[in-house]
């Protein structure tokens, strides 16, 4: 029942629907904005993938293309920070007219908050095939102890 109010474009609901998608259009549409509160707009350089493991937390950068001496990665209070500098592949000149360009270009400055159990002392990072791994250990959490009562 409620799917025919809303697929029938001259009810209220069917209104809404389409007010909300011109207000959609109109403000960069829902493929620009953040997928979730932890991500950023499309097009943020680079893109990163954030997990954990049980015995680290692992940020994985796609960033091919860069020469990995120029990217800076720190770390500090919690708050991981990638940033570096995207040169443009192949920037035109008056001989060669660009049509399409979709890689992104420019400076960038991702930083990412890590979980309280992390050991900054024990980070690696590596790059390999346009892919920044950074590794950093959880530091083990106490396990309850049992009291025996006397």
């Amino acid at each position: 029942m409620f799917n025919s109010l809303l697929n029938h474009p001259n009810s209220l609901f069917g209104q809404f629907d389409r007010l909300q998608r011109e207000l959609d259009d109109v403000f960069f549409g829902l493929s620009s904005l953040p997928s979730s509160i932890r991500s950023v707009a499309t097009g943020t350089l680079p893109q990163i993938n954030v997990g954990r493991t049980p015995r680290s937390v692992e940020v994985y950068a796609f960033a091919p293309g860069l020469d990995a001496s120029k990217i800076e990665v720190t770390l500090d209070r919690g708050v991981l920070r990638l940033a570096g500098e995207r040169l443009p592949s192949n920037p035109g000149n008056e001989r060669q007219r660009v049509y399409a360009r979709e890689r992104a270009t420019g400076r960038f400055d991702r930083s990412v908050s890590l979980p309280d159990d992390i050991d900054p002392e024990q980070v690696t990072a590596t790059y390999r095939d346009g892919v920044l791994q950074v590794s950093i250990a959880r530091r083990e959490t106490p396990q309850p102890k049992r009291i025996s009562i006397q």
